[in-house]
């Protein structure tokens, strides 16, 4: 066994047996090992590509979907009846949506070393179908206690959801192909908008007394989370090695990611890495952005409703205008990642779209009240702040190699959206209704940090490609260098994408 030394003199943690790296490599140079790669070229990648995407994204979109659609159905539900059947104040309301995040915020860590430990689909697929459960038992739910209990699991299992689409994002696509896949499946916080909106404008007309319509809402879509966790389970490949893809295939879906610089997997917790997320510049700069960005994601996902209804509007008219936010937020997801991807500028698209939010938050903060149509427009503006968080996604993926650095560095990045969202519902406060005018300036405030912070960060990793350029890191190219494990920093070929 030997210990190579990266281009700075320190140790890389690989095993190396007959020449090549074994057990701590990345598991794609394991199954490489003995494989004969020029059956590569018997395969379009065009064609490859394509079979990817419909074998793995209608499950992550949907997966992505109902974990929005399941922690927002209490905003549909806080105009349907349910404040007053569960006798709830405003404050407490707020609270429900603090526990979420909270708890969202303390298992990332954990999920995160499970996530790597185990077998990453199956492991998501378990999350998804228990969540989908906690959310069919909302209907069960009498008062603030039950509903409670019920936001707290909640929030432990949705928890995997987004670091695993990353990481399994991150497995099979290209650098320059994930912004657009990342946007796809983040497309379905914008498809969940409508989908609420609409069932819930449906049941308004349900006039039964034996069950509420909020009830049924939360049991409709509960029951679809289980089955779709149940198809994830079982549909869902853990990495291009195990999957249904043939043999020649699966050696072409690994040898095309070898660009990335950034492996596709690796079982092996190595604390070394863990230790290495914290001394990155990077993880500070993402964290500020990702929390500031997403202190207005508060008011977006969980108090649209009152906001809106709050301009003047009925309890109808409230749940359809709820639609165009949907709209909104699908269309600049769709834009800003195509952008990102087309023209490498991941940083630049993230503050054209926080500037976007920046201006709809204005206009919901300093527009006179009465004016129903600039506060309505400021409203349908913000929704272009979420079309930042699936590029700040792909920076991670992009930019954090090493994949028990990348776990780690998901799991940061959740950590600090989470934190958005609890500072979020605590600028919504009982004596502030109805206007809620110093939640509306925490928006605009907000945004403007992360944008000045979107800058730095892609300041820093200008600054970082030029100084290994200027000192000729990397130049000479080792071999397997792509999948010996190795992080950002220790593999000076690796360049930063901004």
């Amino acid at each position: 066994m030997g210990r190579p030394e990266d281009e700075r003199g320190q140790s890389v943690d690989i095993d190396v047996k007959n020449g090549l790296p074994a057990g701590k490599a990345d598991a794609a140079l394991e199954f490489l090992r003995d494989e004969d790669t020029a059956v590569a070229t018997e395969v379009n990648e065009k064609a490859l590509v394509r079979k990817i995407d419909w074998m793995i994204m209608p499950l992550m979109w949907a997966a992505y979907n109902l974990q929005y659609l399941d922690k927002v159905l209490i905003n549909y539900a806080s105009v349907m009846g349910l404040l007053s059947d569960t006798k709830m104040q405003t404050n407490q309301f707020s609270d429900l949506t603090l526990a979420f995040y909270v708890t969202y915020l303390f298992f990332e860590l954990p999920t995160g070393y499970l996530m790597q430990r185990l077998p990453t689909a199956k492991y998501l697929g378990f999350n998804v179908t228990i969540w989908g459960l906690m959310t069919t038992l909302n209907c069960t739910a009498k008062n603030f206690g039950g509903l409670m209990t019920l936001r707290v699991l909640l929030g432990c299992f949705e928890s995997a959801i987004a670091p695993a689409l990353i990481l399994i994002t991150s497995m099979w696509y290209k650098k320059n192909e994930q912004p657009k896949r990342m946007g796809i499946w983040y497309l379905g916080t914008g498809t969940a908008s409508i989908m609420g909106a609409l069932v819930a404008y449906g049941l308004l007309f349900y006039t039964d007394d034996q069950f509420k319509s909020w009830q049924i809402m939360f049991l409709i879509f509960g029951l679809v989370t289980i089955v779709v966790g149940t198809c994830i389970f079982v549909f869902l490949p853990d990495n291009p090695m195990s999957s249904r893809l043939t043999h020649a295939e699966k050696v072409l879906a690994i040898e095309r990611l070898r660009e990335n610089q950034t492996g596709i997997e690796n079982k092996h917790f190595k604390w070394r890495q863990a230790v290495e997320v914290f001394r990155d510049p990077q993880t500070y700069l993402i964290a500020v952005i990702v929390t500031a960005m997403d202190v207005p994601n508060a008011a977006i996902s969980s108090f649209t409703s009152l906001i809106i209804k709050n301009i003047g509007f009925t309890t109808k008219q409230t749940e359809l205008l709820n639609i165009p936010n949907g709209a909104i937020s699908i269309i600049s997801i769709l834009v800003s990642t195509y952008c990102a991807g087309r023209y490498n500028q991941r940083c630049l698209c993230v503050a054209a779209s926080l500037v976007c939010g920046l201006l709809g938050g204005c206009l919901l903060a300093f527009s006179p009240h009465d004016m129903k149509g600039a506060q309505l427009a400021g409203n349908y503006l913000t929704q272009v702040t979420g079309s930042a968080l699936p590029i700040m996604y792909s920076l991670a993926g992009a930019n954090v190699a090493g994949h028990t650095k990348k776990v780690t560095m998901n799991a940061i990045l959740l950590m600090s959206f989470c934190l958005g969202n609890i500072l979020g519902p605590l600028t919504f406060r009982t004596e502030d209704q109805p206007d809620y005018i110093p939640a509306k300036i925490a928006i605009v405030v907000t945004i403007a940090v992360a944008i000045v912070f979107a800058f730095l960060l892609r300041f820093y990793y200008t600054w970082e490609n030029r100084r290994r350029d200027k000192n000729h890191e990397g130049q000479e190219h080792r071999e397997n260098s792509e999948f010996l494990d190795m992080t950002d920093r220790e593999n000076r070929e690796f360049r930063y994408s901004l």
